[in-house]
């Protein structure tokens, strides 16, 4: 078996576009699929119905049911499972794994119990050093069908970020590279919590004003709880920050705002979520996020104020009221500039 084949952890939507764009660049691709039915459909088929039904795989692209077999035919893993079971699917990974490995996930959550970033938690699972993160404004939909768009692919390592540009740079996807893996991952992460208010939004039919009030000042959290980590805030006006923020927060593909949107026409979270098969970080990740700032005394009502809807039984015409009677302040307070 070669290690220059690339190996896509994850068949959800997100990793089978990034397995079709790698595929389509000719390189040898493994995907590793949890469900039987879809290997079987990838393999015979070569679609993922399921999840992206509008992406033709290439034949280079072939799923696998075995992590260790796609640990040892690849040396580049791309990594895109949901955020709650990234930990057991590192763990279980970390005895196929070497110092020869690069790891560059694409899970936009951070985990509940612990507050920690997905490369803290490949670094304490596996012996993998090489670790980075692919950020940007990158619906899965849209990529399916060749529409042009670009990401950040963030690494200490230079080595990560080259191969990530090899093998999914395109004709229609641009690859940038960078060195503020927190930021990256900061940003998202806290995305998709501004998506879930920016559905909201929309489902109160509120206009332009309201939304861009809302990214706005959603901007503004996501850089105080990044810099609180040490990420640096210039990250925040890219394609991990603004570009994402933009993208999520405007889509109807966005299953963060859909959720939003559901939630601003009166349904609840339970009815929501026994309607969806696909995660949406962002209901996860605003407990997390949450959690950590209150342990911090972190200002963050926006957070604040979607917890309170998803957790705390709170009404979106209570989470308004709150937001719009807030105290007046200074437009960038506590943000080191």
């Amino acid at each position: 078996m070669t290690r220059e084949s690339v190996g896509v952890v994850g068949a959800g939507s997100w990793g089978t576009t990034l397995a079709k764009m790698v595929g389509e660049n000719g390189h040898d691709t493994r995907i590793w699929a949890f469900e039987p039915e879809v290997r079987e459909e990838i393999n015979s088929e070569h679609r993922n119905s399921r999840y992206v039904p509008d992406a033709l795989l290439a034949d280079t692209v072939r799923a696998t049911g075995d992590l260790q077999e796609i640990c040892e035919r690849c040396r580049f893993l791309l990594m895109a499972v949901p955020s709650h079971v990234f930990r057991k699917v590192a763990f279980e990974m970390g005895n196929h794994l070497d110092g020869e490995h690069v790891i560059v996930h694409c899970t936009k959550g951070i985990e509940q119990e612990t507050f920690k970033r997905m490369s803290e938690v490949l670094r304490e699972e596996t012996c993998v050093r090489k670790i980075g993160v692919l950020a940007g404004p990158n619906l899965a939909g849209e990529l399916a069908l060749r529409q042009p768009a670009g990401t950040l692919v963030a690494s200490k390592f230079d080595e990560a970020v080259k191969l990530a540009q090899r093998f999914l740079h395109s004709s229609y996807f641009r690859v940038y590279g960078g060195a503020d893996v927190v930021g990256a991952e900061v940003g998202g992460a806290f995305k998709n919590i501004v998506a879930v208010a920016a559905g909201i939004v929309d489902g109160l039919q509120l206009g332009d004003n309201t939304k861009a009030l809302l990214l706005t000042r959603g901007l503004s959290e996501m850089a105080r709880y990044g810099d609180s980590l040490g990420a640096g805030v210039l990250t925040f006006g890219g394609m991990a920050g603004i570009g994402d923020l933009m993208a999520t927060c405007a889509s109807p593909r966005s299953r963060n705002h859909q959720v939003g949107e559901r939630l601003g026409r009166g349904e609840t979270l339970e009815q929501i979520q026994a309607g969806m098969f696909m995660v949406a970080e962002g209901v996860k990740t605003a407990r997390s996020v949450h959690a950590y700032a209150r342990y911090r005394g972190l200002e963050l009502p926006i957070v604040h104020a979607v917890h309170g809807l998803l957790y705390e039984g709170k009404t979106v015409k209570e989470a308004v009221e709150e937001l719009m009677s807030r105290d007046m302040r200074q437009e960038f307070a506590e943000l080191r500039l």
